[in-house]
């Protein structure tokens, strides 16, 4: 799930080699952890949020698959 997340923001960011995910294992939930440049973050964002939506949904359906919990948190 770390690479799914990794691709999707590679591809929507100027700077790709500044993208970094950590996935921070819970008893119940993954926490995926995304950090972009700063100039970047509008872009995985999105327009009030669609973006980062759009992404957390792709994560919850592909969870469901491999019957785990994720979520994302875009930091700074």
């Amino acid at each position: 799930m770390r690479e799914l997340v990794e691709q999707i923001a590679k591809s929507l960011v100027d700077h790709p080699e500044k993208v970094t995910v950590r996935a921070v294992e819970g008893e119940q939930v993954t926490v995926l952890e995304l950090r972009v440049d700063p100039s970047d973050l509008g872009k995985v964002i999105g327009k009030q949020g669609r973006t980062a939506r759009s992404i957390r949904t792709i994560l919850g359906a592909a969870g469901m698959k491999l019957r785990k919990r994720f979520t994302l948190e875009i930091l700074e």
